[in-house]
C-alpha cells in the first residue's frame, strides 16, 4: 500500500503565500513524476505543476511566474510554493505520485485527500 498526504493549506489574503507539503510513503520503490492538481467548487479538476524525479517542471499558464513546484528524493516528498496568490487560486489542492510499488507491478497512480486554499479578496 502506497500513502499519499497533503499538508499546509489554509485561509490567506490576497497577495499572500502558502506553503503545501506532500509526502507519500509505504510499499515505495520509486517515484515518477510528482503533481498538484486543483479542484475549485463547480469545476473540473485541473493540473497546476508537475515535476520530475530529475526536477523538471511544467506550471499551468495561470500560476506561471507566482507557484514554484520542488522534490526531496530523499523523503518522498514534493512542495508547492504559492506565492501572490490570488481569489481564483481557491481550491482544494490534490497531490498526485506515479509510483513504482515494492509489492505490485506497474506504476500506481496515487492521489492524497486534498487540502483546502482559501484566498480571500
Amino acid at each position: 500500500q502506497v500513502q499519499v498526504m497533503e499538508s499546509g493549506g489554509g485561509l490567506v489574503q490576497a497577495g499572500g503565500s502558502l506553503r503545501l507539503s506532500c509526502a507519500a510513503s509505504g510499499s515505495i520503490f520509486s517515484i515518477n513524476d510528482m503533481a498538484w492538481y486543483r479542484q475549485a467548487p463547480g469545476k473540473q479538476r485541473e493540473l497546476v505543476a508537475l515535476i520530475s524525479t530529475g526536477g523538471s517542471a511544467n506550471y499551468a499558464d495561470s500560476v506561471k511566474g507566482r507557484f514554484t513546484i520542488s522534490r526531496d528524493n530523499a523523503k518522498n516528498t514534493v512542495y508547492l510554493q504559492m506565492n501572490r496568490l490570488k481569489p481564483e487560486d481557491t481550491a482544494v489542492y490534490y497531490c498526485n505520485a506515479k509510483v513504482r510499488s515494492t509489492i505490485m507491478v506497474g506504476l500506481l497512480d496515487c492521489w492524497g485527500q486534498g487540502t483546502q486554499v482559501t484566498v480571500s479578496s
